[in-house]
């Protein structure tokens, strides 16, 4: 895989008020800003190309990150307006910089010690999603992974998305007909979260996963952030 996505255009608002002045994804952890993590693993597992989807305090990605070149990445900017449009009409909206291929997607506000070229670089079906054991903020987890590796929405011992996985553009193909419901689907571009196209798809087994058994944190409060930066620094 040669294109990734970060979702980076969160407003924060757990975080506040650090990020009244700084993006989540900007905010340092372990010496360096939380997304620079991610930018540095994508380029180890041979990624050459990055598009950023930014929405609050935008301005702020390009000063901090430039184009990319640091770390041997070609970075472009998916600038969403002044509402984020969520992770499903975020990744829409940056589509059109992404190319055909599969791409890595990866949330902005979580850290994990995944080696990024260990995900399949063609899903067996629409997607295929890393998930970690269940945090204690979320003990219910998210989905069930079977045997086969196939991702379901109900059944079996849940495990909680960790925010990367690998998309088909296809994914996104027929959003209307499943979300053409949710609130903000009316607006232009479009406002809806990737879920439930991804539980649509569940539905024809067309989602696959694996089981990260390694560091993960979703670092969408305070106090997680700096119990991070606390195990980073060791």
């Amino acid at each position: 895989m040669k294109h990734a996505l970060i979702f980076a255009a969160g407003l924060g608002e757990r975080m506040r008020p650090l990020t009244e002045h700084t993006p989540k994804p900007l905010l340092p952890v372990g010496g360096k800003p939380l997304i620079v993590w991610h930018l540095e693993r994508l380029a180890a597992a041979g990624v050459h190309y990055v598009v950023i989807n930014t929405s609050h305090l935008a301005e702020q990605f390009p000063d901090a990150l430039g184009d990319g070149s640091r770390w041997g990445l070609r970075i472009r900017y998916a600038y969403e307006g002044s509402t984020p449009l969520e992770t499903g009409g975020g990744m829409l909206n940056a589509l059109p910089l992404l190319g055909n291929a599969p791409f890595i997607a990866v949330n902005g506000d979580i850290w994990c010690d995944a080696d990024f070229s260990t995900l399949p670089a063609e899903p067996a079906g629409l997607a295929h999603l890393l998930l970690v054991d269940n945090p204690p903020q979320h003990p219910h987890g998210d989905f069930a992974l079977g045997a086969q590796g196939i991702v379901r929405d109900e059944g079996g011992d849940r495990l909680t998305f960790s925010g990367i996985g690998v998309y088909r553009q296809e994914l996104l193909q027929n959003w209307r007909e499943v979300i053409s419901e949710v609130a903000g689907a009316e607006m232009r571009p479009p406002r809806f979260r990737l879920a439930p196209l991804l539980r649509a798809a569940m539905t024809t087994e067309a989602v696959n996963g694996s089981h990260h058994r390694g560091a993960w944190t979703d670092a969408g409060t305070p106090q997680r952030l700096a119990q991070l930066d606390t195990i980073l620094r060791g």
